[in-house]
Protein backbone atom coordinates (compact mmCIF):
# COMPACT_ATOMS: atom_id res chain seq x y z
CA UNK A 1 0.00 0.00 0.00
CA UNK A 2 2.67 2.61 1.00
CA UNK A 3 4.41 1.19 -2.15
CA UNK A 4 1.59 2.32 -4.17
CA UNK A 5 0.88 5.75 -2.51
CA UNK A 6 4.26 6.51 -3.70
CA UNK A 7 3.91 5.68 -7.19
CA UNK A 8 1.10 8.26 -6.83
CA UNK A 9 2.56 10.76 -4.98
CA UNK A 10 5.43 11.08 -7.63
CA UNK A 11 3.32 11.18 -10.62
CA UNK A 12 0.98 14.14 -9.19
CA UNK A 13 4.86 15.89 -9.02
CA UNK A 14 4.93 16.05 -12.86
CA UNK A 15 3.97 18.77 -14.59
CA UNK A 16 0.50 19.18 -15.22
CA UNK A 17 -0.85 19.45 -19.26
CA UNK A 18 2.97 18.50 -20.63
CA UNK A 19 1.16 18.22 -24.08
CA UNK A 20 0.22 21.98 -23.99
CA UNK A 21 3.79 23.15 -23.97
CA UNK A 22 4.32 24.22 -27.45
CA UNK A 23 7.27 23.71 -29.39
CA UNK A 24 6.46 27.09 -31.71
CA UNK A 25 8.71 30.07 -30.35
CA UNK A 26 7.59 33.28 -32.32
CA UNK A 27 9.13 35.79 -29.35
CA UNK A 28 12.87 36.28 -29.02
CA UNK A 29 15.09 38.48 -26.22
CA UNK A 30 18.38 39.25 -27.28
CA UNK A 31 21.13 41.25 -25.92
CA UNK A 32 23.63 42.67 -28.46
CA UNK A 33 26.81 44.54 -28.65
CA UNK A 34 28.78 46.06 -31.34
CA UNK A 35 32.63 45.56 -31.29
CA UNK A 36 35.09 48.12 -29.28
CA UNK A 37 36.77 50.77 -31.41
CA UNK A 38 40.61 50.34 -31.13
CA UNK A 39 42.89 52.53 -30.07
CA UNK A 40 44.93 54.91 -31.67
CA UNK A 41 48.77 55.70 -31.69
CA UNK A 42 49.32 59.84 -31.20
CA UNK A 43 53.33 59.56 -32.08
CA UNK A 44 52.44 58.23 -35.69
CA UNK A 45 48.94 59.18 -36.24
CA UNK A 46 47.88 55.76 -36.22
CA UNK A 47 44.66 55.29 -36.69
CA UNK A 48 42.74 52.11 -34.43
CA UNK A 49 39.96 49.79 -36.47
CA UNK A 50 36.59 50.44 -36.48
CA UNK A 51 34.77 48.04 -33.87
CA UNK A 52 32.70 44.99 -35.61
CA UNK A 53 29.05 45.41 -35.91
CA UNK A 54 26.23 42.93 -34.92
CA UNK A 55 23.56 42.66 -38.08
CA UNK A 56 20.39 40.51 -38.79
CA UNK A 57 19.67 38.37 -42.53
CA UNK A 58 16.54 36.82 -42.75
CA UNK A 59 16.53 33.65 -44.15
CA UNK A 60 13.48 31.56 -45.39
CA UNK A 61 12.95 27.86 -43.53
CA UNK A 62 14.02 29.00 -40.45
CA UNK A 63 12.26 28.92 -37.20
CA UNK A 64 13.07 31.25 -33.80
CA UNK A 65 13.71 28.02 -31.82
CA UNK A 66 16.89 27.03 -34.03
CA UNK A 67 18.03 30.61 -33.67
CA UNK A 68 17.35 30.30 -30.09
CA UNK A 69 18.96 27.05 -29.56
CA UNK A 70 22.38 28.08 -31.38
CA UNK A 71 22.54 31.29 -29.23
CA UNK A 72 22.21 29.24 -25.95
CA UNK A 73 22.90 32.63 -23.86
CA UNK A 74 20.99 34.90 -25.80
CA UNK A 75 23.97 37.52 -26.40
CA UNK A 76 25.59 38.32 -29.49
CA UNK A 77 28.81 40.32 -29.39
CA UNK A 78 31.21 41.51 -32.06
CA UNK A 79 34.87 41.58 -32.31
CA UNK A 80 36.80 44.54 -31.35
CA UNK A 81 38.83 46.86 -33.48
CA UNK A 82 42.61 46.33 -33.62
CA UNK A 83 44.89 49.06 -31.96
CA UNK A 84 47.34 50.75 -33.84
CA UNK A 85 50.95 49.87 -33.58
CA UNK A 86 53.98 51.10 -35.38
CA UNK A 87 53.95 47.97 -37.25
CA UNK A 88 50.40 48.47 -38.32
CA UNK A 89 49.62 52.76 -38.30
CA UNK A 90 45.86 51.74 -39.25
CA UNK A 91 44.36 48.91 -36.99
CA UNK A 92 42.37 46.33 -38.94
CA UNK A 93 38.46 46.28 -38.55
CA UNK A 94 37.18 43.62 -35.67
CA UNK A 95 34.73 41.38 -37.26
CA UNK A 96 31.10 41.44 -37.76
CA UNK A 97 28.56 39.46 -35.83
CA UNK A 98 26.47 38.38 -38.95
CA UNK A 99 23.05 36.50 -37.36
CA UNK A 100 20.60 34.61 -39.63
CA UNK A 101 16.64 35.04 -38.34
CA UNK A 102 14.05 33.74 -39.71
CA UNK A 103 11.83 35.79 -42.59
CA UNK A 104 8.90 37.78 -41.02
CA UNK A 105 10.78 39.28 -37.84
CA UNK A 106 10.42 42.12 -36.31
CA UNK A 107 12.93 44.10 -34.24
CA UNK A 108 12.17 45.95 -31.35
CA UNK A 109 14.51 47.92 -28.70
CA UNK A 110 13.70 48.18 -25.07
CA UNK A 111 11.35 51.03 -25.78
CA UNK A 112 9.05 48.96 -28.70
CA UNK A 113 10.36 51.15 -31.46
CA UNK A 114 10.64 49.06 -34.53
CA UNK A 115 14.08 48.97 -35.92
CA UNK A 116 13.38 47.03 -38.82
CA UNK A 117 11.31 44.73 -40.41
CA UNK A 118 12.50 41.62 -42.08
CA UNK A 119 10.15 40.46 -44.09
CA UNK A 120 11.99 39.34 -47.20
CA UNK A 121 14.74 37.00 -47.59
CA UNK A 122 17.74 38.16 -47.70
CA UNK A 123 16.72 41.59 -45.73
CA UNK A 124 19.52 42.63 -43.65
CA UNK A 125 19.26 45.51 -40.54
CA UNK A 126 22.37 46.47 -38.39
CA UNK A 127 21.20 46.13 -34.54
CA UNK A 128 24.65 47.09 -32.96
CA UNK A 129 27.10 49.11 -34.52
CA UNK A 130 30.80 49.15 -34.05
CA UNK A 131 32.61 51.70 -31.89
CA UNK A 132 34.90 54.16 -34.52
CA UNK A 133 38.70 53.32 -33.96
CA UNK A 134 40.84 55.78 -31.93
CA UNK A 135 42.07 58.89 -33.77
CA UNK A 136 42.80 62.70 -33.70
CA UNK A 137 39.13 63.50 -33.18
CA UNK A 138 38.71 61.17 -29.92
CA UNK A 139 42.07 61.51 -28.10
CA UNK A 140 43.01 59.02 -30.37
CA UNK A 141 40.86 56.34 -27.44
CA UNK A 142 38.55 54.05 -29.49
CA UNK A 143 34.86 54.15 -28.81
CA UNK A 144 32.45 51.59 -27.57
CA UNK A 145 29.94 49.88 -29.78
CA UNK A 146 26.29 49.96 -29.48
CA UNK A 147 25.08 47.65 -26.46
CA UNK A 148 21.52 47.41 -26.35
CA UNK A 149 18.52 44.32 -25.69
CA UNK A 150 16.14 43.77 -28.80
CA UNK A 151 12.98 41.76 -29.26
CA UNK A 152 12.17 40.05 -31.87
CA UNK A 153 8.69 39.56 -33.14
CA UNK A 154 8.16 36.68 -35.44
CA UNK A 155 4.65 37.24 -37.91
CA UNK A 156 3.86 34.87 -39.82
CA UNK A 157 3.61 35.11 -43.91
CA UNK A 158 0.59 33.39 -45.07
CA UNK A 159 -1.40 33.95 -47.89
CA UNK A 160 -4.56 32.98 -46.16
CA UNK A 161 -5.24 33.16 -42.55
CA UNK A 162 -7.70 31.08 -41.00
CA UNK A 163 -9.90 33.27 -38.59
CA UNK A 164 -12.41 30.93 -36.26
CA UNK A 165 -13.28 30.34 -32.65
CA UNK A 166 -12.49 27.07 -31.01
CA UNK A 167 -13.70 23.71 -32.37
CA UNK A 168 -15.05 25.30 -35.78
CA UNK A 169 -13.67 22.83 -37.61
CA UNK A 170 -10.17 24.59 -38.49
CA UNK A 171 -7.67 22.02 -38.04
CA UNK A 172 -9.80 19.70 -40.21
CA UNK A 173 -9.85 21.85 -43.23
CA UNK A 174 -6.47 22.46 -42.83
CA UNK A 175 -5.52 18.71 -42.85
CA UNK A 176 -8.33 18.33 -46.06
CA UNK A 177 -7.10 21.15 -48.40
CA UNK A 178 -3.18 20.85 -48.03
CA UNK A 179 0.03 19.16 -46.72
CA UNK A 180 -0.09 20.49 -42.92
CA UNK A 181 -0.94 17.56 -39.91
CA UNK A 182 -2.35 19.67 -37.40
CA UNK A 183 -3.60 17.96 -34.21
CA UNK A 184 -7.32 17.10 -34.56
CA UNK A 185 -10.13 16.18 -32.28
CA UNK A 186 -13.35 16.84 -30.78
CA UNK A 187 -12.76 19.24 -27.93
CA UNK A 188 -11.56 22.81 -27.96
CA UNK A 189 -8.37 24.69 -28.18
CA UNK A 190 -6.67 21.24 -30.47
CA UNK A 191 -4.88 24.00 -32.13
CA UNK A 192 -2.33 25.52 -29.23
CA UNK A 193 0.27 26.56 -32.09
CA UNK A 194 0.24 28.33 -35.29
CA UNK A 195 -0.09 25.47 -38.35
CA UNK A 196 1.09 26.42 -41.79
CA UNK A 197 -0.20 24.19 -44.53
CA UNK A 198 0.26 24.73 -48.45
CA UNK A 199 -2.49 23.93 -51.14
CA UNK A 200 -1.02 22.76 -54.15
CA UNK A 201 -2.30 23.03 -57.24
CA UNK A 202 -2.10 20.93 -60.60
CA UNK A 203 -0.51 23.46 -62.06
CA UNK A 204 2.37 23.82 -59.50
CA UNK A 205 0.46 26.94 -58.39
CA UNK A 206 0.54 26.85 -54.59
CA UNK A 207 -1.05 29.12 -51.83
CA UNK A 208 -0.03 28.78 -48.11
CA UNK A 209 -2.90 28.49 -44.91
CA UNK A 210 -1.79 29.21 -41.69
CA UNK A 211 -4.09 27.65 -38.92
CA UNK A 212 -4.12 30.06 -35.81
CA UNK A 213 -4.90 29.17 -32.18
CA UNK A 214 -8.58 29.52 -31.81
CA UNK A 215 -9.95 33.48 -30.83
CA UNK A 216 -12.10 33.91 -27.51
CA UNK A 217 -13.94 37.04 -26.05
CA UNK A 218 -11.09 39.21 -25.13
CA UNK A 219 -8.46 38.23 -27.45
CA UNK A 220 -7.37 41.78 -28.84
CA UNK A 221 -6.71 42.65 -24.78
CA UNK A 222 -4.41 39.57 -25.15
CA UNK A 223 -6.65 37.33 -22.95
CA UNK A 224 -6.19 33.59 -24.12
CA UNK A 225 -3.82 33.07 -26.95
CA UNK A 226 -4.70 37.11 -27.37
CA UNK A 227 -1.92 38.51 -29.43
CA UNK A 228 0.23 35.67 -30.01
CA UNK A 229 -2.93 34.92 -32.43
CA UNK A 230 -3.76 38.11 -33.82
CA UNK A 231 -0.16 39.32 -34.66
CA UNK A 232 0.06 36.82 -37.49
CA UNK A 233 -3.18 37.75 -39.62
CA UNK A 234 -2.11 41.18 -40.17
CA UNK A 235 0.66 39.85 -42.77
CA UNK A 236 -1.89 37.82 -45.08
CA UNK A 237 -3.38 38.79 -48.00
CA UNK A 238 -6.51 37.43 -47.29
CA UNK A 239 -8.50 36.46 -43.76
CA UNK A 240 -10.80 32.80 -44.27
CA UNK A 241 -13.24 32.65 -41.33
CA UNK A 242 -14.99 29.85 -40.46
CA UNK A 243 -17.93 29.23 -37.76
CA UNK A 244 -19.63 26.07 -36.36
CA UNK A 245 -23.16 26.56 -37.98
CA UNK A 246 -24.51 25.21 -35.24
CA UNK A 247 -23.11 28.06 -33.17
CA UNK A 248 -20.27 27.68 -29.94
CA UNK A 249 -20.07 27.76 -26.55
CA UNK A 250 -16.60 28.28 -24.62
CA UNK A 251 -17.52 26.85 -21.18
CA UNK A 252 -20.52 26.28 -19.76
CA UNK A 253 -19.83 29.61 -17.62
CA UNK A 254 -20.02 31.56 -21.09
CA UNK A 255 -23.31 31.88 -23.04
CA UNK A 256 -24.29 29.43 -26.47
CA UNK A 257 -23.99 32.01 -29.47
CA UNK A 258 -25.50 31.13 -33.04
CA UNK A 259 -23.38 31.32 -36.02
CA UNK A 260 -24.32 35.03 -37.35
CA UNK A 261 -23.42 36.25 -33.38
CA UNK A 262 -20.17 34.66 -33.36
CA UNK A 263 -19.84 36.17 -36.85
CA UNK A 264 -20.07 39.32 -35.35
CA UNK A 265 -17.91 38.59 -32.28
CA UNK A 266 -14.82 37.48 -34.36
CA UNK A 267 -15.70 41.11 -36.24
CA UNK A 268 -15.53 42.78 -33.11
CA UNK A 269 -12.04 40.97 -31.66
CA UNK A 270 -10.26 42.40 -35.27
CA UNK A 271 -11.82 45.77 -35.01
CA UNK A 272 -10.42 46.08 -31.31
CA UNK A 273 -7.01 44.89 -31.97
CA UNK A 274 -6.55 47.09 -35.22
CA UNK A 275 -9.70 48.08 -37.38
CA UNK A 276 -6.98 48.14 -40.98
CA UNK A 277 -7.94 44.32 -41.07
CA UNK A 278 -11.19 44.79 -41.52
CA UNK A 279 -9.96 46.17 -44.97
CA UNK A 280 -8.62 42.25 -45.80
CA UNK A 281 -10.52 40.53 -48.08
CA UNK A 282 -12.32 38.12 -46.40
CA UNK A 283 -14.47 34.83 -47.51
CA UNK A 284 -16.69 33.01 -45.09
CA UNK A 285 -16.81 29.34 -44.65
CA UNK A 286 -20.22 28.06 -42.88
CA UNK A 287 -19.14 24.76 -41.62
CA UNK A 288 -20.93 21.03 -40.53
CA UNK A 289 -23.63 21.64 -42.88
CA UNK A 290 -23.65 17.80 -43.22
CA UNK A 291 -25.13 17.49 -39.59
CA UNK A 292 -29.44 17.43 -39.18
CA UNK A 293 -30.31 20.69 -38.73
CA UNK A 294 -28.16 22.40 -40.32
CA UNK A 295 -30.40 23.43 -43.38
CA UNK A 296 -33.21 25.06 -41.27
CA UNK A 297 -30.64 27.12 -39.59
CA UNK A 298 -28.57 28.34 -42.65
CA UNK A 299 -32.19 29.40 -44.21
CA UNK A 300 -33.02 31.28 -41.04
CA UNK A 301 -29.98 33.00 -41.21
CA UNK A 302 -28.63 33.57 -44.69
CA UNK A 303 -30.62 36.84 -44.92
CA UNK A 304 -28.64 38.46 -41.85
CA UNK A 305 -25.35 36.70 -42.76
CA UNK A 306 -25.37 38.07 -46.89
CA UNK A 307 -26.04 41.75 -45.03
CA UNK A 308 -24.33 41.90 -42.24
CA UNK A 309 -25.67 45.57 -41.22
CA UNK A 310 -29.36 44.06 -41.55
CA UNK A 311 -28.75 42.48 -38.44
CA UNK A 312 -26.58 44.50 -36.01
CA UNK A 313 -29.13 46.45 -34.09
CA UNK A 314 -30.55 42.78 -33.02
CA UNK A 315 -26.78 41.23 -31.83
CA UNK A 316 -25.71 41.59 -28.16
CA UNK A 317 -24.21 45.01 -27.20
CA UNK A 318 -20.90 43.13 -25.68
CA UNK A 319 -19.88 41.62 -28.96
CA UNK A 320 -21.59 44.30 -31.75
CA UNK A 321 -18.72 45.80 -33.83
CA UNK A 322 -18.94 49.54 -35.18
CA UNK A 323 -18.17 48.05 -38.34
CA UNK A 324 -18.85 45.13 -40.36
CA UNK A 325 -16.75 43.12 -42.50
CA UNK A 326 -17.88 42.48 -46.55
CA UNK A 327 -16.93 38.76 -46.90
CA UNK A 328 -16.09 38.03 -51.04
CA UNK A 329 -17.98 34.81 -50.56
CA UNK A 330 -20.08 33.02 -48.49
CA UNK A 331 -19.19 29.30 -48.51
CA UNK A 332 -21.60 26.29 -46.70
CA UNK A 333 -19.49 23.45 -46.34
CA UNK A 334 -18.52 20.12 -44.32
CA UNK A 335 -14.67 19.89 -43.86
CA UNK A 336 -15.34 16.17 -44.38
CA UNK A 337 -16.74 16.59 -47.63
CA UNK A 338 -14.16 16.21 -50.47
CA UNK A 339 -16.60 17.73 -53.48
CA UNK A 340 -16.35 21.08 -50.72
CA UNK A 341 -12.94 21.31 -50.20
CA UNK A 342 -12.68 21.26 -53.95
CA UNK A 343 -14.67 24.12 -53.92
CA UNK A 344 -12.84 26.10 -50.87
CA UNK A 345 -9.58 25.61 -52.89
CA UNK A 346 -11.12 26.63 -56.34
CA UNK A 347 -12.33 30.04 -54.31
CA UNK A 348 -9.67 31.02 -52.45
CA UNK A 349 -7.29 30.74 -55.43
CA UNK A 350 -9.62 32.88 -57.36
CA UNK A 351 -10.41 35.13 -54.83
CA UNK A 352 -6.57 35.53 -54.32
CA UNK A 353 -6.10 36.47 -58.57
CA UNK A 354 -9.12 38.95 -58.07
CA UNK A 355 -7.35 40.88 -55.03
CA UNK A 356 -3.80 40.75 -57.07
CA UNK A 357 -5.53 42.49 -60.11
CA UNK A 358 -7.52 44.96 -58.14
CA UNK A 359 -4.04 45.78 -56.42
CA UNK A 360 -2.59 46.04 -59.86
CA UNK A 361 -4.56 48.54 -60.80
CA UNK A 362 -4.78 50.53 -57.58
CA UNK A 363 -1.09 50.60 -57.91
CA UNK A 364 -0.85 51.29 -61.43
CA UNK A 365 -3.13 54.34 -60.84
CA UNK A 366 -1.21 55.78 -57.92
CA UNK A 367 2.44 55.44 -60.27
CA UNK A 368 0.50 57.37 -63.15
CA UNK A 369 -0.97 60.10 -60.50
CA UNK A 370 2.53 60.90 -59.20
CA UNK A 371 3.68 61.00 -62.72
CA UNK A 372 1.45 63.72 -63.74
CA UNK A 373 2.10 65.01 -61.05
CA UNK A 374 5.85 65.14 -61.98
CA UNK A 375 5.17 66.53 -65.59
CA UNK A 376 2.65 69.36 -64.25
CA UNK A 377 -0.58 70.92 -65.28
CA UNK A 378 0.44 71.99 -68.42
CA UNK A 379 2.61 68.66 -69.36
CA UNK A 380 0.95 66.00 -71.73
CA UNK A 381 -1.80 63.92 -70.34
CA UNK A 382 -1.12 59.95 -68.83
CA UNK A 383 -3.93 57.83 -70.11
Amino acid sequence: MVQLFNVLLKSTKSPARAHFRSNFLDTLRLTVRGGHGGNGLPRYGGVGGQGGAVYFVAKEGLTLRKMAQGLKEKRVIASSGEDSSKLAIFGRRGADQRIEVPVGVQVYDEQQQLLADLNEADATCIVAGGGTGGCTGNNFIGRPGDHRTVNLDLKLIADVGLVGFPNAGKSTLLKAISNAKPKIAAYPFTTIRPQIGTIEYSDHRSISVADLPGLIEGAHANFGMGHKFLKHIERTRLLLFMVDIFGFQLSPRHPHRDCLTNIYALNKELELYDPSLLEKPCVLLLNKMDKEGAKDILTRLKPNIKDLQSGLAECPEEVRPNRVMKFYHILPISAKNSARIAQVKRQLRETLDDVAAEQFVADEYQIKEKLQQRVGVIGPKIS
